[in-house]
């Protein structure tokens, strides 16, 4: 199946509308992780990202029945607007179902581009079947965002730019993977002219449909979609992508929140350009890769695939890059509750500098209990992480690492003093949400007056979800009905009242 794409690859006649983008070196990481780095820069096309290729491939090749009929799409994003761009540019009009819970900047995006705006559902699921129906009733042509022989072509254009730019030896092209379009058209046209090159495909740790399927040999569907890389939130590897994928992907790599966060930072620093955190799947992988591996001297290409960044994430992408670049650890520590235990605390750390120190007064009794403190502090790399630990047990200090705490990184970080202790049968949840306006109200009338609400946190991240940590007093009669309240909200939650980080700061 992969050897019919590089002819339709070298046919894509899209140079009319598409900017051919340029193969940037990255001389800051590449020094800094001893292999060279080149950065296939798809956040400067005039949509910020790579999606304008497949969109306007299709769109162009349709007949002229189907252009007259005009074309819909389903999108939160990057491929709304590359079809509306190409449909203005072919004088053809353009409808894109988004979900309700699209930011404003990106609906606003559509509508300028010549777009007709239909926000309905809160998913992309949702707004892909209310599209369908439309296509059903008025005779529209589907555009899919990946799943399109003729999609996956136009995409496939950027490995033909990636070989022309640097003829010489490359060791690995890094491919971020959603429904797959984007890897399935590099990979066909790379491996058919120089089957040496390795693909590696590149997935959120929370969103890894391909290393799903791959692992079990069938389009698996996932139970849970993480959403910060929203770029590729998918929860099934595509029908059409799929085989081409399994036939040519060398290599699957999985990162993180926080390595994301960080490689947005890398990015910036080498660039001056800010990419969303699918943008920044590629270079987070090369790091993990050769920090895994110890390559060095290699060539590596990491496909900056989008740069459709809402403003208002990038506080949260800041408070976890550091963390992503294993400068920061994050943890517990238990100090006595008396005068001079701070200072002995920072002796103790020696030069290390503290990036953030979370503490509150709780023992008005001044019977000497401990205090729990929740700090951050700069480390050099990983090994010194270790030594700090040490350091501190050697010191007599009981402590606990939360540098990889999902709970305390969302939550406990902003909440820490907030002991109750008169609060008995307390249950704690973790919440992803719609955001949406009245998203908050509907969660809190559908949970209803039952059980009382013993805590609340909520703080938006300028992303179409929200996250809420809710305490709920419950007795241990109540807890099945708490659950069965909790499943019918259809929002993915987790129980977090064993976690270490809310024993020792909330409960």
């Amino acid at each position: 199946m992969a050897l019919d794409y590089p002819k339709k690859i070298l046919s894509a006649q899209i140079y009319d509308l598409v900017r051919e983008t340029p193969l940037d070196d990255s001389p800051i990481l590449s020094e800094r992780i001893g292999n060279r780095v080149l950065l296939k820069r798809e956040d400067l096309q005039s949509v910020f990202s790579f999606k304008l290729r497949g969109a306007y491939n299709c769109i162009r090749l349709l007949s002229d029945k189907q252009k007259q009929a005009g074309v819909i799409a389903a999108s939160a994003g990057n491929h709304a607007q590359g079809v509306a761009l190409s449909a203005r540019h072919l004088g053809i009009k353009a409808t894109i179902v988004m979900p309700r819970t699209t930011p404003s900047i990106k609906v606003d995006a559509v509508r300028a581009l010549g777009g007709k705006v239909l926000l309905r559902g809160d998913t992309y699921d949702e707004a892909s079947a209310y599209a369908h129906e439309l296509v059903e009733q008025k005779g529209l042509t589907y555009i899919h965002p990946y799943d399109d022989p003729d999609v996956i072509a136009g995409q496939g254009t950027i490995g033909v730019e990636i070989l022309r730019q640097f003829p010489g030896d490359i060791d690995a092209i890094f491919v971020a993977v959603g429904g797959g379009g984007l890897c399935a058209g590099i990979a066909a046209y790379i491996k058919y002219v120089r089957p040496e090159i390795r693909i590696i495909a590149v997935e959120p740790e929370d969103a890894a449909c391909l290393k799903l399927a791959l692992d079990t040999g069938r389009r698996g569907k996932l139970s849970h979609v993480g959403l910060f890389a929203d770029g590729v939130a998918v929860a099934q590897i595509g029908e059409k992508t799929f085989p081409i994928l399994k036939e040519l992907v060398d290599e699957v790599v999985t990162v993180s929140t926080d390595e994301i966060c960080a490689a947005i930072k890398d990015i910036y620093e080498d660039t001056r350009s800010i990419v969303e955190p699918a943008g920044a799947l590629s270079v987070a992988a090369i790091k993990s890769y050769v920090a895994r591996t110890g390559v060095q001297g290699k060539n590596f290409v990491g496909i900056n695939c989008g740069a459709n960044m809402n403003f208002d994430r990038l506080r949260y992408i800041s408070e976890r890059t550091e963390i992503g670049e294993k400068r920061e650890a994050v943890l517990a520590v238990t100090i006595p509750e008396k005068a001079g235990s701070f200072r002995k605390f920072c002796t103790t750390l020696g030069k290390r500098n503290i990036t953030e120190f979370n503490y509150r007064y709780s023992d008005p009794n001044g019977d000497g209990a401990d205090a729990h403190i929740y700090v951050g502090v700069q480390i050099a790399e990983e090994q010194d992480r270790k030594k700090l630990l040490g350091d501190l047990k050697k010191a007599g200090y009981p402590l606990l690492d939360l540098t990889d705490n999902e709970l305390a990184k969302l939550h406990i970080r902003y909440m820490v003093g907030g002991h109750a202790a008169s609060v008995g049968d307390e249950l704690i949840y973790r919440f992803e949400f719609p955001e949406r306006p009245g998203a908050l109200m509907a969660f809190l009338t559908t949970l209803g007056s039952r059980w009382n609400i013993s805590m609340f946190h909520y703080r938006n991240h300028g992303a179409a979800y929200g996250r809420v940590l809710l305490g709920l007093q419950a007795s241990a009669s109540d807890r099945k009905q708490v659950r069965e309240s909790l499943d019918s909200l259809n929002y993915e939650y987790w129980e977090e009242t064993d976690n270490p980080a809310y024993q020792l700061f909330l409960s």
